[in-house]
């Protein structure tokens, strides 16, 4: 991208941020100093907790109320700055949304669920006067359409809970680009977006920038994806810079160990490790196994079938006339057929609204089937009701993809972990359930005093292995991880990745493994299977798939992922 100008839109000045603790102050952020003129996107990276959410809170003014900030914000370049940390609420209301906005990390819990998204959009336009009562339903429709949301007039009139994950993503974005302010903050925008949407929506972001003299704040901790954005990459550790570069200087010659880290942590397409490197091999000095290629076989022997699927259909009523009769479907699974071998790794993968997380909850008979069957080891269960199937329950898991919705917050881990055990009648007694407890925790890297906390007092990462310890507790032969590391950081993703392919050669297991990720995909996966739009667009063993990808739409999933 070519700066637009020298004036800067947003300039940052010794910002620290602390929080109040028992031994005195917490300090999170640190003499942090940055400008973006307009026309520029400035890349930030770094793990969670390292200050680049909060940050973007601090411009916002929507920081803690229990947080403390020094330093000085400007909004505007110079003659006409405004130093936000000095607006009241009323003056910051006016600058939020209209001249700053924010596109937000999680979009799960961004919308409110009792209004439909286009109500949602259409409360920025009419709150900032930037469309009348009549056409603003009419913009709003536009402006999902700009981010390529399917069926954009149904979508105006649903409520979060009916669209997917990625979608909601792009119903945030289309509110953030709403009002065309000057500086849009987007925080980890595309975490829950497929990779052609994803590459879309960079396209978007760019083009705003270039075209209308936007400035752009972009955090992420994928640096395959501000390599495609960024003109300047900022990298954060601990609530301090570590290093800022132009983005091809930074990505080409790296200075310090956690950047270099950064970089090798993603799984690549050209070669697979043993295991994936982490931070800590880099900053302890010890870069394990990071140039040995992995040596896969071309798939586990095929000796023993474990689930075989046959014309799986799986429909929902779209629309009802008024005696509440279905008059329109969608077949979001659409006569699916393929079979799980014992002891493979099955990856599936494709764009938002495919029908993967629909057809992995299908074969665990969470959603119910229209049509087709689903045999298990040998046994049909396709009709079976929920008393006959209980025994099939436990052999059959699944890892949820949000860890922080997936974990009730009122049970301690002990409890959560315990609970599907005792349900089961996994163990004869309580101490012999705890020992279980115990080492479950150890194998998935967490320490015992573990289970005597609340959801809340962990990580994401973290939350990701209790619900992986959660699966495992009932002893399963099949496991669905549904877009399990999607929400994680790449340095987490990796150590979580290399954790369930170790559970998977120990405990004998089976996956089928669902994302959005390719290179995620690709790294787990003995075979692959493309699904566009409910039916299987393409099946074989996934280097090959790679390789040589024989349909059109495979070949354009391979070449939108972001890669440097």
């Amino acid at each position: 991208m070519k700066k637009k100008s020298e004036l800067p839109v947003i300039s940052i000045e010794n910002l620290d941020i602390s929080f109040p603790s028992g031994e005195g102050e917490n300090r999170v952020v640190s003499g942090v100093n940055f400008e973006v003129k307009r026309g520029e996107a400035l890349g930030i990276v770094g793990e969670s907790g390292s200050g680049k959410s909060l940050t973007s809170l601090a411009i916002m003014g929507l920081l803690p109320a229990n947080a403390r900030f020094t330093g000085r914000i400007s909004y505007g370049g110079k003659g006409s700055e405004i130093d936000i940390g000095n607006l009241s609420e009323e003056e910051m209301r006016r600058v939020r949304g209209a001249e700053i906005a924010m596109i937000f990390q999680e979009p799960m819990t961004s919308l409110n669920p009792v209004h439909t998204c286009g109500r949602q959009v259409a409360e920025s336009l009419l709150e900032h006067r930037k469309a009348g009562k009549k056409n603003v339903r009419e913009k709003v429709i536009q402006l999902f359409k700009d981010v390529e949301l399917p069926r954009p007039e149904h979508i105006y009139d649903a409520y979060p809970h009916q669209i997917s994950g990625g979608q909601k993503q792009r119903v945030m974005i289309a509110m953030a680009l709403s009002c065309d302010p000057k500086l849009i903050i987007a925080d980890e925008p595309t975490t829950a977006l497929d990779v052609t949407v994803q590459k879309k929506i960079l396209e978007i972001l760019r083009d705003l920038c270039t075209q209308r003299g936007m400035a752009l704040i972009f955090i992420t901790h994928d640096l395959g994806v501000v390599s495609k954005i960024a003109d300047e990459i900022m990298v954060l550790y601990g609530g301090k810079v570590l290093e800022t570069k132009p983005a091809s200087d930074l990505l080409k010659d790296p200075e310090t160990p956690y950047t270099k880290a950064l970089i090798a942590c993603r799984p690549r397409l050209d070669f697979s490790p043993v295991r994936l490197p982490v931070v800590s091999d880099f900053t302890s000095g010890k870069t394990k196994n990071t140039g040995e290629v992995l040596a896969k076989e071309e798939s586990p022997k095929r000796d023993k079938r474990l689930l075989k699927v046959e014309n799986l259909l799986v429909r929902f009523p779209l629309q009802k006339n008024w005696r509440g009769v279905p008059t329109g479907f969608l077949n979001a699974v659409d006569g699916v057929s393929f079979d799980v071998f014992k002891g493979e790794t099955i990856g599936l993968v494709g764009e938002s609204g495919c029908g993967k997380t629909t057809l992995g909850r299908t074969i665990l008979k969470l959603i119910p089937s229209t049509s087709g069957t689903l045999n298990y080891d040998g046994t049909d269960i396709t009709k079976m009701d929920s008393r006959d199937f209980r025994p099939f329950r436990k052999r059959m898991q699944l890892i949820f993809q949000d860890p922080y919705a997936s974990l009730n917050p009122r049970y301690t881990v002990e409890q959560t972990i315990m609970e599907p055990m005792k349900v089961h009648g996994i163990g004869t007694d309580s101490r012999e359930r705890k020992e279980k407890l115990a080492n479950l925790l150890d194998r998935v890297g967490l320490p015992a005093s573990a289970a005597f906390k609340y959801p809340h007092e962990f990580s994401g990462g973290q939350r990701q292995r209790i619900c992986i310890a959660r699966a495992l507790a009932v002893n399963p032969e099949f496991i669905v991880c549904d877009e399990s590391v999607s929400a994680l950081d790449v340095s987490v993703q990796a150590m979580v990745l290399n954790l369930l392919n170790d559970l998977k050669d120990d405990f004998g297991l089976t996956y089928m493994f669902i994302s959005h990720d390719l290179s995620v995909v690709k790294y787990m996966s003995d075979r692959l299977i493309v699904m566009n739009q409910g039916k299987i667009e393409e099946m074989g063993v996934s280097e090959d798939i790679y390789r040589n990808p024989e349909s059109k739409y495979t070949k354009e999933l391979i070449s939108a992922i972001p890669q440097f």
